[in-house]
């Protein structure tokens, strides 16, 4: 991969920018790229393994990602979840994880179920990619697959709103709630559709997701129309902060009332 030139870049610094301006998000959005075997780290991007002798977990390396500001690239080494690792293809699966044994117990009551969760994961085939990159918009050094945004619901909503403005319909999402990394960047690229993802235990935990926090994520190509949609939807009226109804006149208490009278009082 051949580093991305300023004018392929310029799209996502035109996103980040209104973002910004319509959105106001408290981390950085995000861009998201799967790197296919032998294609080379991006220029500025940290490894764990090398540049900080850890290991980080994909959910880990978006939360550092969007609150450090740094570009972050993770694969085998680095992974030690064995439920991303195996979801992004880092590592085939074995039987003890089809049949959802991370699962019993935890987040289903038996093995027909953990099996089922399991099963409806999503999932890259093992081998297809080898890292996981992840950039703020604004320092990206590569061509993302996925734009991931954190925000309340009010700024969740208005991307949904931008995503709907030139065709309508709805937002379809999927959520197994766990492994909310595995629904940023595989269900949408796997779906080619914008996705509302709702941040998992491992989030909470490992990437610092806040329990006011909700994601949205679309695929790269969609920057533009994002763009246009966000400015078409707040010229309809459309804002965040949200707009609340506060010019009524209101009503004071009867002394309050009594007050002001005897101050219109000369004497």
């Amino acid at each position: 991969m051949t580093a991305p030139t300023a004018d392929e870049l310029a799209p996502f610094r035109a996103l980040d920018e209104a973002l910004s301006r319509y959105i106001r998000p408290d981390t950085f959005p995000l861009g998201i790229r799967m790197l296919s075997p032998g294609e080379p780290v991006p220029e500025g991007v940290r490894i764990p393994t090398r540049d900080v002798g850890e290991h980080w977990i994909v959910c880990q390396s978006i939360g550092i990602a969007r609150r450090f500001g740094w570009s972050i690239a993770v694969g085998k080494e680095e992974v030690i979840c064995p439920l991303a690792s195996v979801s992004f293809g880092f590592r085939p699966p074995n039987a003890r994880y089809d049949t959802g044994e991370a699962a019993l117990g935890m987040y289903c009551s038996d093995e027909e179920a953990a099996g089922a969760l399991e099963a409806a994961t999503w999932r890259f085939e093992a081998g297809r990619f080898e890292r996981l990159c992840v950039a703020p918009l604004s320092r990206l050094t590569f061509e993302p697959n996925v734009i991931a945004v954190y925000g309340n619901s009010a700024q969740v909503m208005r991307l949904v709103n931008a995503a709907l403005h030139a065709r309508g319909g709805r937002i379809e999402s999927s959520s197994g709630g766990r492994l909310d990394c595995a629904e940023l960047v595989i269900q949408t690229m796997q779906t080619g559709e914008p996705k509302v993802v709702l941040p998992c235990n491992g989030d909470r935990i490992f990437g610092m997701a806040q329990d006011t926090e909700m994601a949205f994520a679309f695929p790269a190509e969609r920057a533009g129309e994002i763009v246009a949609g966000l400015e078409a939807t707040h010229q309809g009226g459309i804002r965040f902060p949200i707009p609340v109804a506060m010019r009524s006149t209101v009503t004071m208490p009867p002394k309050y009332q009594e007050l002001l009278e005897s101050l219109e009082d000369p004497g």
